[in-house]
């Protein structure tokens, strides 16, 4: 099923092909499966060059089709010497265009051009130190690391060595286990074991800005403003004349797709938010009044609580969860849509747009490459296997800090790119166990209170998420002398960058002194509270 999913979900409107051919001298990532290959791709667009990422199988004709500057080779979870390896055409080598690979991409490299790559006995894993080969000068003769200092900390994730190079090739520079980086600046060619696009790696941007305007001579021609230009284009161009219907929440990334779309098809776009039950306290009706009052969207909502809860009755395992949620959300815009078609004016509806961004995809499936399922997210990998829509996914690409730059462009307001992410699925992966009404409610208002303390310490748009969850766990307490058996309220809040890796916020004593105090006191039946502080990896942010 994860595969069919990832198969719709690559809708035309979302191929990258006309994007670049408009910035032509632009970059293109061969996915070999690497949990941060789109990251790279997107350091690559904060430096204003445009990026595609295609999966490594993708042909030489259709690379060579994007007039691609430089190709940067990802990161993976395979050795190059096992038999199902990712791989990727070895002309890609040969085509005058430089080239940098990154972890297994220098590993294929070394291996597909005579070197050896073997196991290593022991792996790199975390923070290393990384030394050039000729300290004693701090500049080893190389574009790629013209004025990075002669020692810093890097980060590695690779549990095999290069060691041998391939004829032509140089070290460049080195762990205290392992060749680091390694260059035939002849026909430019570059790689490097560690992840320069991960913040952990010191002077990383740096190094990805040299191969970019050093080696590449790329130019700095993409921004927000080329990007809404380019996908309302493409939009155009696949949708024709037909209508779409969009899964509107009031988050951050459905009303960006919303809006960026609705610049694409005007009232051919219906907008329609449903309230499965499990949304936050007050959210229905906020939501609607602010899409409607402010945003003049045209927006449908549906109250289909009853509907969702019923699903869900005795349902306790959270994969099984999602994947109802995603089901029932196609159930319900089938249904609209149909009612929607009934009329002449509305014409045929044959897409459904979503705010699908790329932390959900790369966790849910493998769309580019090989790269492991973490969890299904109810629009990417819980969606069912035979679809009456075809899909727009304008920001499927995208992380959380590009779209909210995607929102300012379009002029939303600062109030609603300033929300905190909220999982598709809403309350329903962080009220553990069976879902309940009375549950529900619960949830609600301890999580109310969580957000309501975090905007009063200022704290709201300091942290990436703040939110209660409600765990199936009781606990003896006492309360007015007497002896309670009540429920346990966790408090998560998180700081990121991306929603790839977070660390969990040194909340203030006060701060969580005033939530747990509240929340025991406020909401009936709750007599512990504890806070959560687990880091991403090796936790999720939700808990489930």
């Amino acid at each position: 099923m994860m595969e069919g999913a990832a198969k719709r979900a690559a809708d035309p409107a979302q191929e990258q092909g006309g994007r670049m051919k408009a910035e032509l001298g632009g970059v293109v990532v061969l996915d070999f499966g690497g949990q941060y290959t789109q990251l790279i791709a997107r350091r690559i667009r904060e430096q204003q060059v445009f990026s595609a990422v295609l999966p490594c199988s993708s042909s030489i004709e259709e690379i060579r089709k994007l007039e691609p500057a430089g190709i940067v080779l990802s990161g993976g979870p395979s050795s190059v010497y096992d038999a199902e390896a990712p791989k990727c055409d070895p002309k890609v080598l040969a085509l005058g265009i430089p080239v940098l690979g990154i972890c297994y991409g220098m590993q294929w490299i070394t291996h597909t051009l005579g070197g050896k790559v073997e196991k290593a006995e022991r792996r790199e894993y975390g923070r290393a130190q990384l030394n050039l080969e000729d300290s004693t000068k701090g500049d080893v003769g190389s574009e790629l690391f013209t004025g990075i200092p002669a020692s810093l900390r890097v980060w590695n994730s690779h549990g095999d060595h290069v060691r041998a190079l391939p004829e032509g090739f140089r070290t460049i520079a080195h762990t205290e286990n392992a060749i680091a980086a390694v260059e035939d600046a002849k026909r430019k060619i570059y790689a490097v074991e560690f992840h320069p696009e991960v913040n952990h790696t010191e002077r990383g941007t740096e190094l990805l800005r040299n191969f970019l305007f050093q080696v590449c001579k790329a130019e700095p021609k993409w921004s927000g403003a080329a990007f809404i230009k380019e996908t309302t284009a493409a939009i155009r161009e696949k949708v024709g004349n037909r209508r779409a219907i969009c899964a509107l929440s009031g988050g951050v990334d459905s009303t960006v797709a919303a809006v960026l779309v609705h610049r694409a098809m005007g009232d051919r776009l219906t907008n329609i938010f449903v309230n499965t039950g499990m949304l936050r306290k007050n959210e229905f009706a906020n939501t609607l009044e602010m899409l409607r009052d402010r945003l003049k969207l045209r927006v449908i909502g549906l109250d289909a609580s009853e509907r969702f809860l019923d699903k869900l009755k005795g349902v306790t395992d959270p994969e099984q969860k999602r994947k109802i949620i995603g089901r029932e959300f196609i159930a319900v815009f089938a249904e609209e849509a149909q009612k929607l078609h009934g009329g002449k004016e509305h014409g045929e509806i044959g897409y459904l747009v979503q705010g699908t961004l790329y932390p959900d995809v790369i966790e849910s499936v493998s769309v580019k490459g090989p790269s492991a399922t973490i969890k299904s997210h109810h629009n990417v990998g819980g969606l069912p296997e035979k679809m009456p829509f075809a899909l727009i996914e304008p920001l499927r690409d995208l992380f959380k800090d590009e779209v909210r730059r995607i929102g300012r462009e379009l002029g939303l307001p600062r109030e609603i790119l300033a929300k905190h992410p909220f999982p598709g699925p809403g309350l329903a992966v962080r009220l553990l166990g069976e879902i309940t009404r009375p549950h529900l409610v619960t949830l609600q208002d301890a999580d109310a209170i969580v957000v309501e303390e975090i905007r009063r310490a200022g704290l709201y748009e300091k942290v990436w998420q703040a939110f209660a969850v409600l765990l199936p766990v009781r606990s003896v307490g006492v309360m007015g002398d007497g002896r309670t058996y009540g429920l346990t309220v966790a408090v998560r809040v998180v700081e990121s960058d991306d929603a790839m890796t977070a660390d969990w916020v040194r909340l203030p004593g006060e701060v969580l002194e005033r939530i747990s105090t509240r929340i025991v006191n406020e909401v009936r039946g709750v007599t512990r509270v504890v806070y959560d502080i687990s880091s991403k990896p090796p936790s999720t942010i939700e808990w489930e």
